[in-house]
């Protein structure tokens, strides 16, 4: 049995370009026979983690969800933004909700215990999400995901990706192949 793999983007907004290396990233797995889900973050809102608000309610159902989802897969690919040389506020908010126990006998950090993850990012600028990747590596690394050592960063983004949300460019698009067949021979093997 294949590896289950989560593909998701950092990003809400309807034209973002991670959203769609993401779908592009998924597109290319599920040709290559991967067991895989594509997941839109805009249809998990979840209010600002607020530490009384965890213990006066618990986690919002959308953090339940997206975290039951996450923990369902063995390895996740995330396409991440670059926001002030950092991921995304939305990203952030979404791993920090779905970090948290439930219960007092649940396991610390059950979603993303054993975890394999590849990163990638799509910017406008010419760093192509580059140093937002660093802090998101550091992030999952610390919260128990192996996070495969090949990446991409895609510069001048918004030039690179057609009418219908593939990517033009050829580089661009052999490298994130590399990356689904590492990520698909890696969780697969761990599995």
């Amino acid at each position: 049995m294949s590896a289950k793999i989560l593909f998701f983007a950092g990003s809400a907004r309807d034209d973002s370009v991670n959203k769609k290396l993401a779908k592009q990233a998924y597109d290319i797995a599920k040709e290559k026979g991967a067991d895989a889900t594509f997941v839109d973050l805009r249809d998990y809102p979840m209010p600002i983690y607020d530490g009384d608000e965890e213990d006066a309610h618990g986690l919002p159902e959308n953090a339940k969800t997206f975290k039951k989802l996450f923990a369902d897969h063995d390895a996740v690919f995330i396409a991440s933004p670059e926001y002030n040389s950092s991921f995304s506020p939305l990203l952030k908010n979404t791993i920090d909700w779905i970090s948290r126990k439930e219960s007092d006998d649940e396991q610390p950090l059950l979603a993303f215990n054993g975890k394999v993850a590849a990163i990638a990012g799509a910017s406008p600028g010419g760093f192509g999400g580059l140093r937002g990747l660093v802090p998101l590596r550091m992030l999952l690394e610390n919260i128990n995901v192996m996070v495969l050592p090949q990446q991409l960063s895609i510069p001048s983004a918004y030039g690179k990706f057609d009418d219908d949300g593939q990517l033009t460019d050829d580089a661009a698009k052999d490298m994130l192949s590399s990356i689904i067949d590492r990520l698909i021979a890696v969780s697969g093997a761990l599995k």
